[in-house]
Formats: structure tokens, sequence, C-alpha cells
């Protein structure tokens, strides 16, 4: 085995990516770049009848979304490819006759098996510590099949070779693959080979502590993507289902996590998936980022729901509104009133703040005052308010909530002040001057 680390991640393109999967993943690439190793990305294709373009593509897509970029396998070659079991039928054929040659294999109904020596196995794996498998009883541990009548590879058989060939180091999987690890370290030991060290993570659960299944929403990494997460919150999020940091600090930048990342860190109890804790780790990711990054990935999402405006307009009202931000799709509903020629008034908002007695008169004003301000900023926009307000006697909430229905439509929003300071003074007044119009009386 290489002294450097090679670590691996291999999907079956049978369906979208998984966030066990990702999770797997993003642990393996974690564990190369904090060790200066390589992370090799190999897809498990034998499975002709589910495979799928789309599924491969997603894997990509996902994989570059979160960016865990791999050093070899598709798309980047390498020096150990090919990278898709499906090219790879003469590396088996090879292998597969220097069992047979060594008397490992045996016919059986036109599938090959590997014959198993009957004894405990011991393993000192990086998570779960040592377990031993005694596979001395053939009735519990019956011979292995590593290929099928048809001439079809079986995934221990393939997977072992490709490991082989791959030069991995370590093998970072899911430990629903625990019992496989017995034969596979059979494998290597009759092809002479030191096999890696490996590490089983524990697996996802839902709250309620069922396996989290592909109809469990956020259970696909594409979802993340569409529904308005930060690629690297979903990172941050997914790192700590099932590693300790060993530090009370959650929010952390993705070079952080690299530098501090061990896997002797890796619980050995069942994560438990919380969307609620996700959204909440995404919203401190929104609020800690420069507008100047995060207008970019709110732009696409406004334009979508058909709501036009420049970089140059956007982030002062980002500026505003992004600590209310649990999702980038929530920008939609906080800064449409920003873009927009004639606010559209929320009925519960009117009746509240609109047609309580004297509120036109207030809003007028206000609105007199307004346009008697020499400049036009937050902090003359609160004194001239709260000053109007004293002089009439009243709460500065009976000139706050018609000041902010008249210019926004609602009855909640950000910092008044601020907002109409981003609106500016002629869209302000004019909506003043509406509201006044179509709520007189």
């Amino acid at each position: 085995m290489s002294d450097q680390v090679r670590v691996r991640f291999a999907p079956s393109p049978t369906g979208y990516l998984h966030v066990g999967g990702a999770r797997t993943a993003l642990f393996n690439w974690l564990y190369a770049r904090h060790t200066g190793g390589v992370f090799v990305l190999r897809i498990e294709d034998t499975d002709k009848a589910r495979n799928t373009d789309a599924a491969m593509q997603a894997i990509f897509d996902g994989m570059k979304w979160l960016g865990l970029d791999w050093d070899e396998g598709p798309e980047k070659g390498g020096a150990h490819g090919p990278y898709f079991q499906s090219q790879r039928e003469d590396v088996y054929l090879r292998y597969f006759e220097t069992l047979k040659a060594a008397g490992h294999l045996y016919e059986d109904g036109g599938a090959w098996r590997f014959k198993f020596s009957r004894k405990k196995i011991i393993m000192d794996d990086l998570v779960c510590g040592r377990v031993e498998v005694d596979m001395s009883n053939a009735e519990t541990h019956p011979d292995m099949t590593i290929r099928r009548p048809d001439g079809g590879w079986i995934f221990h058989f393939v997977n072992v070779v490709d490991d082989i060939e791959m030069r991995i180091t370590h093998v970072i999987r899911g430990d629903d693959h625990l019992s496989n690890t017995p034969k596979h370290l059979q494998l290597f030991e009759a092809l002479g080979v030191q096999p890696p060290r490996y590490g089983h993570i524990p697996l996802i659960l839902n709250p309620d502590g069922s396996k989290m299944s592909k109809r469990d929403t956020g259970s696909a990494v594409g979802w993340y993507e569409e529904n308005g997460f930060v690629a690297d919150a979903v990172v941050n999020f997914l790192c700590l289902l099932g590693w300790n940091p060993k530090t009370e600090q959650e929010v952390m930048p993705v070079a952080e996590i690299v530098r501090i990342f061990d896997v002797a860190n890796i619980n050995r109890k069942a994560a438990v998936f919380d969307l609620a804790k996700c959204e909440w780790m995404n919203q401190q990711y929104i609020i800690k980022m420069p507008v100047e990054q995060l207008a970019p990935l709110v732009e696409p999402i406004l334009a979508k729901a058909g709501i036009s405006t420049t970089r140059e307009t956007l982030i002062p009202v980002l500026g505003l509104v992004r600590e209310r931000l649990k999702r980038l799709t929530d920008a939609t509903a906080w800064v449409d009133y920003f873009f927009v020629e004639q606010v559209v008034f929320d009925p519960e908002a009117v009746e509240k703040a609109m047609r309580k007695p004297g509120a036109m008169d207030r809003l007028r004003a206000l609105d007199i005052a307004y346009q008697l301000l020499p400049a036009w900023n937050a902090a003359d926009l609160e004194a001239t308010l709260k000053a109007t307000a004293t002089a009439a006697g009243v709460k500065v909430g009976e000139f706050v909530h018609p000041a902010r229905v008249a210019a926004t439509g609602r009855a909640v929003g950000a910092s008044l002040y601020h907002t109409l300071e981003v609106l500016g003074r002629d869209r302000v007044l004019a909506r003043f001057a509406r509201a006044m119009t179509e709520f007189a009386g």
C-alpha cells in the first residue's frame, strides 16, 4: 500500500445522490484533504438494468455543488483508470484467473464461488474498533458468489479488485457494509495483498429513529440546491452528522473543518437528521456572507420569480433583509416590494394600520415632514418620524405602522427607516400619495 492516503467514493448511478452517500463522499474528501492525500471517484456501473445517465449526472452535479472535487475519476482521468467498472472487464478477468489458478474458486451451477477459509476474522475498524467475525460455519457464512452464470460480476469481487488496482489505503463507508468486510478481507488475503484500513460510519436516521429513505424530505442533495440552501452550509451540516469536532463551535468554514477533521472522532452511534437544524445553519451562513457574495446566489431565484433587478440595486436590499432569510428562496418574499412600481397591499395589514381612525391624517403629516427633509437617510428619517409623532401627541407606532404598509404593502419587514432610505425619496413619497388616495375616508 502507498504511504500517501488514497480514499475513494464509489457510488452506483441508479438514483439521485442521497445525503447518506454525500456524507460518505464528504468524509472521504475531508480525510484526503486533511492528510494531503488523493480522493478518487469511481463509478460502480455494472448493474446495466438500473444504471441511468441522469443518475450519473446527478452524482457529478451534486458533488460539484458541494465542492467535493475529486483528484482522479470521470472527467479528470488518472493513472489507475478507467474509473467506470463497466470499462474494466479485462482487469476483472485477470484477477478471476489468478484466483481460479490458485484454487480459490469453484463452479456451482454456472456461477463461480470463492472458497472462504473457515476461521475467525479480526477487524481493527477505524470507527468501530475491534470486531470479530467467526466464519468457520459454512451454514451461516456460505461461500461467496463472485461471478453470475451470465458472466456478470458480483459487487464484493470487483470492489476489492478496484481497491487494489487504484491503490486505496483507507475505505470509509457506511456501517451497512460492516458485514461485508470479512468477505473482502478474505479476498485480499487470497490475492496476497495487504488490505486497506476500514472505517464504517454510522447510518443517518430520522428523528423518530427510522432509517432515512428516498421518500424523506431532504434525502436528495439536489433538493438543497433547488430549495435555497448554501452549499457550504450543507457541507457543515453533513459533517456533523456522525463526526464530533471536539469543540462547542458548530458553524465552521470548510477550510477549518478540513484542518481539524479526524476519523478517530467519528461517532459510533447513528446520526439523527434534523432539517430544522440544517435550516438554522443555512441562515447563519447567509447572515455572515458578504452581500457581494450573496447577490449572485439570489439573482437567479428572483429572476425565476419574475423579479427584475440589477446587482447594484440588489446589494443594499440584501443588506437589509438577509438576517430574515432561512433559505435563499425566502428572498423572493422579502425583497419583491423593492422592485415593483406598485406594491400589493396585504388586506390584514391595511385593516390594522390604514383603517384605524386618524391613520391617514398621520401619514399625511409624515408625508409633509418627509418632503421637507434636506437629506434622505435612515437617521434623519427616524428622527423626523419621532418628532412628528411627538408633535401629534401619539406613540411612535401610530406613525410607523401606516408608513410601513404604505411603503411596502405589509405589516412586517426590515428596519423601516433603512427600508425607506433604500427605496428612495421619490418612490416613498409616491407610495405615500397612493396610499392616502386609496385609503382616504
